[in-house]
């Protein structure tokens, strides 16, 4: 299930709320966990099994890593939790790749190497497998106490709203919501709103410009115009169709109560691949630094191990997106660019942004090529198509596929991006014009007065996206297949 279906937004989600608001606050876990776990089943109940056991063995290490506090053997439910869970990620995530490159090696396939199966890949278990070694790893370094309540780290690990493609959240910051949070109207609008905004990134503009990435992509031997043209629209996909479902989990849990933690903010203005991975799925930044970066020594062992691990992050970070060697590339493509910024002092170098923001931009365009092609020869024309190699102008297959809405929704898009700075804080919790009170900054300052004009845009942004979502077939969200 999708949040941009018919049957997340007329079904599911306000059966879900009406249960969740006519529960008692002390059984209002159970009804998030039920739920949650029935948002899972939808696709296919059986991976559940697996759901369950990877929360049971997390929350049963967490606490024998509390119980046996300050001793040594306090590391052996550390190692089996982090061991456990990563290693159910390693089988389910990337057994075939490793089979297919091993036979590959040796120049055959896996069905004459007699490998007849291929796993399925549970739909968010490289999401909530993390979130799962988070929380035992906070245990062991005492940043959060262990839960006794099964229930509560069970619906912290299944909270649907992020389930199935993030935020990576860490149960640290939502252990006391889980506790004590409000419910208000105010909050259930200003979460209505971030959902609406994006829905609306998602259906009008994502889903609009994906057309022009896939001919782009699915063309074979690409031309200049062609080759720029797809690898813009998929960097404008990805994000809108991304961000756009962050947007819509941080609404979903304000509608609940909780507070998530934002997931992008304005990163394609980043004057360096250092900022831009200070703005771009912060969630899963933070987390590569805190539980990968940190450990491997960060910045405390010298400049050439400095780089190193900057390095090793990212790649480890690429091959979490995906069991394939076009997200390992992608991965040492940003990890090299992490090292040379650092070498060089360029993120803190003063240049005018007139220049690095484009640079940064073009960067990331180039790695989003490798990111998107279905393999790394798939890219590698496509940058031969991008220097015009395979000719100038667009094919008539090409032209065939692209319409003037599309690229019309192209634009639209390109000024989104351009003018996303002034309006980011319609999707913070914190800074959302709310229906009946003033808005003020953390200086006293009035950021804005509510009124009735931001109830009825947002009426109006929603009655449109559905519209739009009606008139679709299918609405998947990229982030699925990660």
């Amino acid at each position: 299930m999708v949040f941009s279906s018919e049957t997340f937004l007329f079904l599911f989600l306000p059966l879900f709320l009406a249960a969740y608001y006519l529960t008692p606050d002390r059984f209002k876990s159970w009804t998030i966990l039920f739920g949650s776990y029935l948002f899972y089943c939808w696709w296919r109940p059986d991976f559940l099994l697996l759901f369950v056991g990877v929360t049971a063995w997390a929350y049963g290490c967490g606490l024998m890593i509390e119980r046996w506090e300050g001793q040594a053997k306090a590391k052996i439910p550390l190692i089996l939790g982090v061991v456990g869970c990563l290693s159910v990620l390693g089988v389910f995530k990337y057994l075939n790749f490793f089979v297919d490159s091993f036979a590959a090696l040796l120049g055959t396939t896996p069905d004459e190497l007699g490998v007849h199966w291929r796993l399925i890949l549970p739909i968010g278990i490289s999401f909530y497998v993390f979130q799962a070694v988070g929380y035992v790893i906070d245990v062991y370094r005492k940043d959060t106490p262990a839960t006794r309540s099964f229930v509560d780290f069970a619906a912290f690990i299944a909270l649907f709203p992020q389930l199935i493609a993030g935020p990576i959240l860490r149960f640290k910051d939502l252990a006391d919501q889980f506790h004590e949070r409000t419910h208000s109207l105010a909050l259930f609008s200003t979460g209505l709103g971030i959902f609406t905004i994006g829905l609306a990134k998602k259906v009008l503009l994502a889903d609009s410009i994906a057309p022009v990435a896939d001919a782009a992509f699915a063309s074979g031997n690409v031309t200049f115009v062609e080759g720029w043209l797809g690898a813009a629209a998929y960097t404008l996909q990805l994000y809108f169709d991304f961000s756009g479902y962050s947007d819509m989990a941080i609404g979903l849990g304000l509608m609940m109560g909780f507070k998530f933690i934002r997931n992008f903010d304005t990163p394609y203005v980043s004057a360096s691949i250092t900022e831009f991975w200070q703005r771009w799925h912060i969630s899963l930044s933070t987390w590569l630094r805190d539980y990968l970066y940190i450990p491997l020594g960060g910045n405390r062992l010298g400049p050439l191990r400095t780089y190193l691990n900057l390095f090793l992050v990212m790649l480890l970070g690429g091959l979490w997106h995906g069991a394939a060697w076009t997200f390992v590339l992608w991965g040492a493509w940003h990890g090299g660019w992490l090292a040379v910024e650092r070498y060089t002092g360029y993120a803190r170098a003063g240049f005018s942004k007139a220049l690095t923001v484009p640079t940064t931009l073009l960067l990331v365009i180039i790695g989003w090529v490798m990111f998107r092609a279905a393999s790394v020869g798939e890219a590698f024309s496509v940058y031969a198509g991008m220097l015009g190699l395979h000719g100038m102008a667009p094919s008539l297959e090409f032209l065939a596929s692209v319409n003037q809405e599309h690229l019309v929704f192209i634009m639209i898009a390109l000024v989104a991006v351009v003018m996303e700075p002034r309006f980011k804080h319609l999707t913070d919790p914190d800074r959302v014009p709310l229906i009946g009170a003033p808005q003020v900054a953390a200086d006293g300052t009035v950021i804005a007065t509510s009124s009735i004009a931001y109830p009825l845009a947002m009426t109006a942004l929603l009655a449109l996206t559905i519209a739009r979502l009606a008139e679709q077939s299918a609405s998947p969200f990229l982030y699925f297949q990660f």
